[in-house]
């Protein structure tokens, strides 16, 4: 594959990665303002027609027991952990499209954080969703180690 590629490749997974770490600054903030008692409310209207026709629908009454469980400590832990993941991603971003040299290892020591974290949260939840990210997660940081080499040999020597 063209080295030209792989770096239209490199920068569409980097933009990627900074919206989806703008999605979840906006998340964390929308959870820091919003109340417990509104989200359980949000969820009620969300799921009630659903449960009038069935009241046994599967994704329904799980939503509407997870929203009326959702207390003010874990709203809270959600939020930050949602603001403090977001921000330090769209950090790393921005170092990486600005080519900046520290964004590299940084961004490969953070991703490799965060797919240690999902792997431990895929082992109590066995969410597909959990090993798709990680897979784009282990996609990515083999395209930043890529681009690192490359932005390191474009060095001028001293």
């Amino acid at each position: 594959m063209k080295e030209q590629r792989i770096h239209q490749i490199f920068e569409v997974s980097i933009l990627l990665k900074g919206a989806h770490a703008l999605i979840e600054c906006i998340g964390g903030i929308a959870l820091a303002i919003i109340s417990t008692n509104t989200i359980a409310v949000l969820a009620n209207r969300l799921t009630q027609d659903e449960l009038i026709e069935d009241p046994h629908d599967f994704v329904a009454t799980h939503l509407l027991a997870w929203a009326q469980n959702f207390s003010v400590s874990t709203k809270t832990f959600y939020a930050f952990y949602l603001l403090s993941h977001g921000v330090v991603k769209l950090l790393l971003v921005a170092g990486l499209l600005k080519e900046k040299l520290w964004s590299y290892p940084a961004s490969l020591v953070v991703i490799g954080l965060f797919i240690v974290y999902q792997l431990y949260r895929f082992s109590y939840t066995h969410s597909a969703g959990l090993i798709a990210l990680t897979v784009f997660d282990v996609v990515v940081m083999g395209l930043i180690w890529h681009e690192y080499k490359l932005v390191r040999r474009h060095l001028p020597t001293k």
